[in-house]
């Protein structure tokens, strides 16, 4: 498990509890968080549960790097092959996990790698669930990704298919079409969604929007300058 956070003292323990309870049956190695420069205590929250529990590790980024950069910062301190990921806030209950787990595990032999949950039911005020649909809607357009809601923070994904992306900032919000960019099977799954449990959001609307159309015109360019196969090379002589 990896868990982005970035000052969510009000939520993180009960959150890490949660987590731990649902994953009872999952063969769960750890549960990372890496707190993003957080200044409410969050880290401190972590520690505190982690003396009780070894399977729970803290990182911390000596400043705000982003989501992105916090996921990619517990997929290389990970050592699990298998990583499942939730936003930090606790909108992402941690009971949805066993099922995402399960399909990966499911699906791997078939070439998936990963799966994604959907939001629905989403709990966020009206103008974010608006300025969400319209961004995924165009997202799906152009990328032509097959997702109507790449947002949700959680996924379940092979550790080295991630590694193996093109790393960049927000690149959380591309992993589906990243990894059909690398020839991966991807599969969705609707999940549950609730109100935020602690902290705020740390974009606005408008913030979303104009890094979003940065985004998505280089993911674009990534996905139309993907190489292909190099041919195999025969002696002619």
């Amino acid at each position: 498990m990896v868990l982005p956070a970035r000052n969510e003292a009000a939520c993180m323990g009960d959150l890490l509890d949660e987590i731990l309870t649902s994953c009872t049956e999952l063969p769960l190695v750890e549960v990372i968080v890496v707190d993003d420069g957080s200044t409410d205590g969050t880290g401190d929250i972590v520690r505190k549960v982690a003396e009780r529990d070894s399977r729970v590790l803290a990182l911390r980024h000596d400043r705000s790097a982003g989501q992105s950069a916090a996921v990619h910062s517990g997929v290389l301190h990970a050592t699990g092959t298998l990583i499942c990921t939730l936003d930090g806030d606790g909108q992402n209950p941690p009971a949805e996990i066993p099922a995402l787990v399960a399909r990966l595990r499911a699906e791997l032999d078939s070439g998936t790698g990963l799966v994604a949950g959907q939001r629905v039911a989403r709990r966020d005020g009206l103008s974010k669930r608006w300025a969400s649909r319209i961004a995924n809607g165009i997202r799906s357009r152009v990328l032509r990704d097959g997702t109507r809601d790449t947002g949700c923070g959680l996924k379940a994904f092979r550790r080295d298919a991630f590694l193996a992306l093109p790393y960049f900032d927000h690149m959380h919000r591309y992993l589906p079409a990243l990894f059909r960019r690398d020839g991966w099977q991807i599969a969705l799954v609707d999940v549950s969604h609730r109100e935020r449990r602690g902290g705020r959001s740390n974009y606005s609307n408008l913030q979303r929007g104009l890094v979003g159309a940065v985004d998505l015109l280089g993911v674009a360019w990534l996905i139309r300058r993907r190489k292909k196969a190099r041919p195999a090379a025969r002696s002619l002589t």
